[in-house]
């Protein structure tokens, strides 16, 4: 919901900063691997109860997951590119409550297992909706140049990244905002099947 208001405020800092980006000597791919092997390790201070390191390492995987596409569209966007960024999103997105089930299942199993059921119901109708607006030739830029349609919702991006250090800011109440969140993403699962209906029903 929040990712359009923000994109035109993270394009003009990036800009400001293009020619120091251009002389960076590292590939889109090389800092979207960088920003996936943070994964394991935020798992593992979630786990442990580490949870201002996990912040720490949470902002900085943002950071890299934003860098990779400015890099890539400074010096040549590839269709790898644009899947590798995506995948390391939807790893990095269910690793926070594999996590946190991982740090205390006793409380926080149930509400990781519907958080998780929740992140798969909005993310396969945010790509399956990619799929067919590619099939049918439409594009967006609403949010960004970006490699295939990125169709909006209640919850993206911003509002995933904002439940991800919540929970680390304030971990003995992950369980019921995991439900809250939960449920707010798949209000946003339906209403991208909705959208779904509206546009390809014919």
């Amino acid at each position: 919901m929040l990712d359009s208001y923000l994109r035109p405020s993270i394009n003009r800092f990036f800009q400001a900063n293009e020619s120091l980006l251009r002389r960076l000597p590292i590939s889109a791919n090389a800092v979207t691997l960088c920003g996936a092997l943070l994964i394991p390790v935020i798992v593992v201070s979630i786990a442990y109860g580490a949870f201002y390191l996990a912040l720490g390492l949470i902002v900085l995987n943002r950071v890299l997951d934003g860098l990779d596409g400015v890099i890539a569209r400074l010096n040549g966007a590839t269709d790898f590119g644009g899947y590798s960024d995506i995948v390391a999103d939807f790893i990095f997105y269910a690793s926070i409550p594999v996590a946190f089930a991982l740090y205390n299942a006793p409380e926080n199993a149930v509400p990781s297992v519907l958080l998780l059921a929740s992140f798969i119901a909005s993310s396969s109708s945010f790509l399956a909706y990619a799929i067919i607006a590619a099939k049918r030739g439409l594009e967006t830029s609403v949010r960004g140049e970006k490699s295939f349609f990125h169709l909006g919702g209640l919850i993206e991006g911003t509002e995933t990244i904002a439940f991800c250090l919540l929970v680390c800011l304030i971990p003995n109440y992950y369980a019921e905002l995991a439900f809250v969140f939960a449920g707010l993403c798949g209000i946003s699962a339906f209403g991208r099947v909705v959208l779904a209906y509206r546009d390809f029903c014919d």
